[in-house]
Parts: structure tokens; sequence; C-alpha cells
């Protein structure tokens, strides 16, 4: 392992992320490889110059971010080389309609089970916040750049009521991106045949919402896919 840079000595917080930093790129260099035992913690704490409060705490991250594993009575072994880059799937990599199709497929994995979580887990906070969104997306109904931003903060409120942040940050990474609007529907004048899409889609973030209300996992997952389902399928049935 390389050589501890110095470290903030102003909090164990910040002591703690300097070890995580540090560890991590020892990793990512391949210094420390996939396999790899970590020294122990009495070794680690020499090294960094630090308590093994800090020591722990540091460790617990790293496996929360999937690099390392503790194994009792054995030690702690790193998992994975972590990605140099971030997760992200904003605007810039969602470009064809191909990538629009294979983004609900893969929000079809997440929010399905992020509904079923929201269900179990919603505090009658955060059920009003899904309302709330809920609320703003029908009043947007002849204003699209605002019915796609209600769109997306019903998605998000949904991922904030699993009361897990992983579901909250990979959706706040996608962003208001995510929503599959349609091209027609960002013409001013819709015809009867969008206004007839706009109450479906309405109808579907209804479902999802009342069986969260009634703490319904089963049945709040089973709406999340329909609507994500029928999405892909009116996306896919737009011509280009």
């Amino acid at each position: 392992m390389a050589e501890p840079a110095a470290v903030d000595r102003g909090s164990s917080r910040s002591l703690t992320q300097s070890v995580v930093e540090q560890i991590r790129s020892s990793i990512v260099d391949g210094g420390i490889g996939p396999g790899d035992k970590l020294p122990a913690e009495s070794a680690l704490m020499a090294h960094f110059a630090v308590s093994r409060t800090v020591i722990r705490e540091a460790i617990s991250r790293l496996q929360a971010a999937g690099l390392v594993e503790t194994y009792r009575g054995k030690g702690t072994y790193v998992l994975t080389r972590p990605s140099e880059e971030s997760f992200t799937a904003g605007p810039e990599q969602i470009r064809t309609p191909e990538d629009r199709l294979q983004l609900l497929d893969f929000r079809l994995g997440l929010e399905v089970e992020a509904s079923a979580l929201a269900a179990l887990r919603r505090t009658p906070t955060q059920l009003a916040k899904i309302g709330a969104a809920l609320t703003d997306f029908r009043s947007a109904r002849n204003k699209p750049s605002e019915a796609v931003e209600a769109d997306f903060r019903f998605h998000r409120a949904v991922a904030v009521a699993t009361n897990n942040r992983f579901y909250v940050d990979l959706l706040a990474s996608l962003g208001p991106a995510m929503i599959a609007m349609p091209q027609t529907r960002l013409l001013a004048n819709n015809d009867d045949g969008e206004e007839t899409h706009f109450s479906r889609v309405a109808f579907e973030h209804e479902t999802v919402f009342d069986a969260i209300g009634r703490q319904d996992a089963q049945s709040a997952a089973a709406a999340m896919r329909t609507h994500l389902a029928n999405s892909r399928a009116r996306l896919a049935r737009r011509p280009g």
C-alpha cells in the first residue's frame, strides 16, 4: 500500500474519508488487486495513524461501495476494482430511440421493486409528496415541459419513499431525461390521440399512488410494471 497522504485532523469524518480515498486509490492503481487481503486493523491503524474506530468506519464504507468484503476470522478482501467513471444516463447518453427503449428496460428492473418497497416503508409525508407530484402532472396536461418535470418528480418521490438512498441517488442521476416523452407530445395543439395518451399515463400514475397508499406492495409493483411496460410499448410504436 502507498505511503499515506497527509490527512485533515479536524474530524473523525474527514479522517475516515481520507482513509477510504487512499485505499480506493490503491485498488484503482493496482497496488491492491481483486482477491487480495487488506492488512489487519492494527496494521492499518499504524499505517494511517488513526484510531480503530476510523478504520472500521472506512472499511464499512468500502463494503457499502462493493469494493471489499470482510469474512469473520479471515480478514477483509478486495472484491473488485472501482470504475473510473460515475454511472450516468443523462441526455448526452440517450440519443436514439433504441437508447430510450433500453433505458425503459433498465427502469423496469429498478422501479418495480422500488414501488413495492415504497408501499411497505412510506411515511405519510412521503405519500403526500407522491400525491403532490401526481397533482402537478395532471395540471400540466397542455404544458409538455412541466409535465416532464412533474412526471420525474413523481417517480423520484416513489424512490424517496423506499427510504433507501441508493434508489434515490440512481433516479437523481438519471434526471428528467429518463422520462420517455414521445416527440408529438412536445408539440403545441395536441390531437385527440395525444390527449388520450396523457389520460392513460395519468391513470397509470394514479394506480401506482393508490397501491402505495394502501401499503399493498404486490399491487404497487404490478402497477409500476404495467406503467413502464405500457410506456415502452407506446414509445416503440412511435415512428423514429
